[in-house]
C-alpha cells in the first residue's frame, strides 16, 4: 500500500532533460484524457477536436462502463506517447493533467469515516527522478506543474461523471452517449450544435454568455457541463423560451 501524503508533505523528485530515464514514463501507459486536456492539446496542435480524436485517441468500451472515456493512442511500433520526442514532451506546455500529476498520485482515503483526498508518491522502478537531490512539498510541486486550471475544469467534468444518478444505477441510452461524447470531447462539433441548430431559439441564453461561448472553448466546456446536467439528469439549469 502506498504511504499517503498531506499536501504540505515533502517529496524528493526532479525531472529534466539530463535524467537518464527521460520519456520512459511515456511508454506503455494508459493516459486518460479529460475534456480540458483535449481542448488544450487540439488547440496547441492547431487542429479541430474531431481530427484530434480521430488521430490521437481511442475510446475503449465495456458493458459495465456507464460513460465514454478517451485514452491517448500510443504509437504502434513502440507503445510510446505520440508526443514524446528525443528532447522530451513536444506538447509540454499543454500536456495532459495525468502527465502533470506524475509522480504524485491521488486517491480517496478513509480517515475517521470521512472520505478525504490524499496523495502518494508513485515509485516506478525505471524512474530516476526520485534519486535527485531536489525536495519539494506536494503543494508546490503541483503548483509548479500548473495543475490549478486543470483541477478547476475537472470539477465541471466530475459534476457529470460522479452524478448521483449514476450512483443510483442510471445508464445512458445511445442518443445520450452521443450527446455526452459531443459536449465533453468533440467541443467544435458541440459549438456547431449550439450555433447552427435551433438550440438558441429554444432556450433562454443571455447575450453575454452567447458571446463567451462563441469563441472560448473553456467557457463552452463549462456551458456543456450545465447542458448535460439538464439534458441527462433533468436539473433545471436551462429555461425554455
Amino acid at each position: 500500500m502506498p504511504k499517503y501524503l498531506d499536501i504540505s508533505d515533502k517529496v524528493r523528485f526532479s525531472c529534466h532533460k539530463g535524467v537518464a530515464c527521460l520519456n520512459k514514463c511515456c511508454r506503455d501507459v494508459n493516459i486518460f484524457l479529460t475534456p480540458y486536456d483535449i481542448v488544450r492539446l487540439k488547440n496547441a496542435l492547431g487542429i479541430t477536436s474531431q481530427k484530434f480524436l480521430d488521430k490521437y485517441t481511442v475510446s475503449p468500451f465495456s458493458k459495465e462502463q456507464k460513460i465514454p472515456i478517451i485514452v491517448l493512442k500510443l504509437k504502434e511500433e513502440d507503445k510510446t506517447c505520440p508526443f514524446a520526442g528525443k528532447e522530451g514532451c513536444e506538447v509540454y506546455a499543454d500536456r495532459p493533467r495525468a502527465c502533470r500529476m506524475y509522480p504524485v498520485g491521488e486517491n480517496s482515503h478513509d480517515i475517521s469515516k470521512k472520505t478525504e483526498k490524499a496523495f502518494f508518491l508513485i515509485e516506478d522502478k525505471f524512474c530516476l527522478g526520485n534519486k535527485e537531490n531536489k525536495t519539494v512539498t506536494v503543494s508546490d510541486y503541483l503548483n509548479n506543474q500548473g495543475i490549478g486550471k486543470y483541477n478547476e475544469m475537472l470539477e465541471y467534468f466530475n459534476q457529470i461523471i460522479s452524478h448521483e444518478s449514476f450512483i443510483e444505477g442510471k445508464h445512458l441510452n445511445e442518443q445520450q452517449i452521443g450527446m455526452f461524447y459531443m459536449a465533453c470531447y468533440n467541443i467544435d462539433k458541440f459549438r456547431k450544435f449550439v450555433f447552427e441548430s435551433s438550440f438558441l431559439k429554444r432556450f433562454e441564453i443571455n447575450e453575454e454568455e452567447i458571446k463567451r461561448i462563441q469563441n472560448d472553448d473553456t467557457e463552452l466546456l463549462k456551458f456543456g457541463s450545465r447542458w448535460l446536467r439538464y439534458a441527462l439528469f433533468g436539473e433545471k439549469l436551462f429555461e425554455l423560451k
